[in-house]
């Protein structure tokens, strides 16, 4: 048996008075892809964010790892073991490659090494190690800023959206990555993906959210019989 690493329950959230999240609760496990599919505006980021610490929730429990993390800092939870890749990736522009992966190790000793993973991963940033994050395509710095989330060996990723804007040969390098991720057993991962065929080619479960509100959810593997396109096409 396995046992979710991320359990999400009955988490609200508002901004202002308007209510935001409305009772979602889901799971994350290790080795598994965990997919989260809505039409545009029904709440993914902001539920990212709130699992980030980068807002609050007003309701809920998030527990991660066995302990509640709903009160703790983000850079609590970075720390804890769960990594982040926000949608539009915000690496630092003016950082070079190199400057950007130690980002993601921080809160390490300055001596700690990139690990050497990430180049295997992501050959492209060995060549580019000295160049500015900036001077990179959109799709090099999505992998530069999975690389940095990656960095510091997390126990959970959090991808927001990495497709958006890329080009398909790399949307089809990063899906070999998080596939190779998941398989390896030592980590979850918790995909946020308007590109529908990639959303289903990896989830090993998914959630539907609409208006702020989980509306369906099961095993990746029963998407197509489900008929989950219909819930998400626009």
């Amino acid at each position: 048996m396995t046992h979710p690493i991320l359990n999400i329950t009955n988490v609200n959230q508002y901004y202002g008075g308007s209510h935001i999240l409305r009772d979602v609760s889901l799971q994350a496990e290790l080795g598994k892809v965990t997919v989260v599919l809505g039409r545009n505006g029904v709440g993914k980021t902001t539920l990212l964010k709130s699992l980030m610490g980068l807002v609050p929730i007003r309701a809920g429990v998030i527990e991660f790892d066995g302990q509640s993390i709903q009160n703790a800092t983000s850079y609590d939870r970075a720390r804890a073991g769960i990594g982040f890749v926000p949608q539009g990736r915000e690496i630092f522009a003016r950082l070079t490659v190199e400057e950007n992966l130690r980002m993601g190790l921080a809160y390490k000793a300055a001596s700690t090494p990139i690990p050497a993973e990430l180049f295997e991963l992501f050959p492209v940033l060995k060549q580019m190690l000295g160049r500015r994050g900036g001077d990179l395509s959109g799709g090099q710095q999505q992998q530069l800023a999975i690389a940095r989330a990656l960095a510091a060996k997390p126990k959970l990723l959090i991808l927001d959206e990495p497709t958006e804007g890329i080009q398909p040969n790399i949307i089809k390098d990063i899906g070999r990555v998080i596939r190779m991720l998941a398989d390896r057993g030592d980590m979850a991962i918790l995909l946020v993906e308007q590109y529908y065929d990639f959303a289903e080619e990896l989830a090993n479960s998914y959630v539907v959210m609409e208006r702020g509100a989980v509306i369906a959810s099961g095993k990746g593997s029963e998407m197509q019989a489900k008929n989950i396109r219909s819930l998400v096409a626009i």
